[in-house]
């Protein structure tokens, strides 16, 4: 643990210089410089994770604040963050920590082994790396999520989706949930908004399903810039067509922040004409997000309409649901609610 614990995934370039392989971005990092991500360091022609163990956010949340809905719904999660991050999003509801780098003050030691202690005393069923981008942890959570594992826990990615498929390979063996933000279906929004590209967070998206893990698709709607129903209509084909039209899908509300302060929050009738576009699509479980209380955040049979899991916030009650099947027609509602 500390500042010298050596990354992986990455080549010497010549001359002193690294090729980081972690995130599509394929930093070229001279010595004594970082990535973009400012949390993965070039010392003496080597590449060092410097936030190896250091944490910033550390707190015991429900699984459906994630959000994640079908995967071990009414749980807790054991939920950890630390600072950096490989996009630079002007519209972060985080950029205290995503845009902080390892002179933060209030970081703190916290080993894998340590972390798992915590999840298990706490009563939690799973581990969720979160509040900042956990793939740049990723040294970090490869080795607490294989200790989890072993120790019967589920672990959680709330991604933003800019991972190499070399590295979400590396990940597969203990990574059981990916919560993938898909924030725009434009390659523009991704330029002009997160300084990425679209086609790697689809990439990895798809590649994460093959692999075996529960994904579900988060999509901040932001007004005049993510919302027109061309754009969303183009999304949810996408994933229908892709990852399944069981893949859950939330449509959250955007509220100021950041950079991006010069609009309102999104007015939930766009985000109630969205879920039914996406339902009209053939996406079975849409929901909306941050507008609780509203009925579009609790779980329908999608064959005969009855309300199966009924969520109000971050509370969640089963209703007409006998193991994983609508109680009233016998329709299947696929979720996680074990791990093998």
């Amino acid at each position: 643990m500390g500042k010298m614990h050596r990354a992986l995934l990455w080549s010497p370039e010549g001359e002193g210089a690294v090729r980081c392989s972690l995130c599509p971005h394929g930093c070229l990092i001279r010595e004594g410089k970082t990535g973009i991500c400012r949390v993965r360091q070039n010392q003496n022609g080597q590449l060092f994770a410097l936030t190896y163990g250091r944490v910033s956010a550390e707190a015991i949340d429900p699984i459906e604040k994630k959000p994640l809905y079908h995967f071990l719904p009414g749980t807790l999660s054991y939920s950890l963050g630390s600072v950096g991050c490989n996009f630079h999003c002007a519209h972060c509801q985080n950029w205290h920590i995503s845009m902080a780098d390892t002179d933060m003050p209030g970081l703190r030691d916290l080993s894998p082994g340590e972390g798992v202690r915590r999840a298990r005393a706490a009563g939690c069923a799973s581990i969720s790396w979160t509040y900042n981008e956990p793939t740049i942890w990723h040294e970090y959570t490869l080795d607490m999520g294989n200790l989890a594992r072993r120790d019967g826990l589920g672990t959680v990615y709330v991604t933003n989706g800019y991972i190499t498929e070399e590295a979400l390979r590396d990940l597969s063996p203990m990574l059981t949930a990916y919560r993938v933000d898909i924030k725009a279906f434009s390659e523009e929004f991704y330029r002009k908004v997160c300084g990425a590209h679209l086609q790697p967070v689809l990439d990895s998206a798809a590649l994460a399903r093959e692999l075996g893990m529960h994904v579900e698709v988060v999509t901040l709607v932001i007004p005049g810039e993510n919302d027109s129903p061309e754009e969303m209509g183009g999304l949810i084909r996408w994933i229908r067509d892709t990852l399944g039209p069981d893949t859950p899908v939330h449509f959250t509300r955007f509220h100021p922040d950041h950079r991006m302060r010069d609009r309102g929050p999104t007015p939930i009738p766009i985000l109630e004409r969205i879920y039914r576009q996406a339902r009209e699509e053939g996406l079975r479980f849409p929901y909306l997000g941050n507008v609780s209380p509203h009925p579009w955040e609790s779980t329908y049979c999608p064959s005969c309409g009855a309300l199966c899991i009924e969520r109000q916030g971050y509370s969640v009650a089963f209703r007409n649901i006998s193991g994983q099947s609508c109680s009233r027609c016998g329709e299947k509602i696929p979720y996680v609610a074990t791990l093998s």
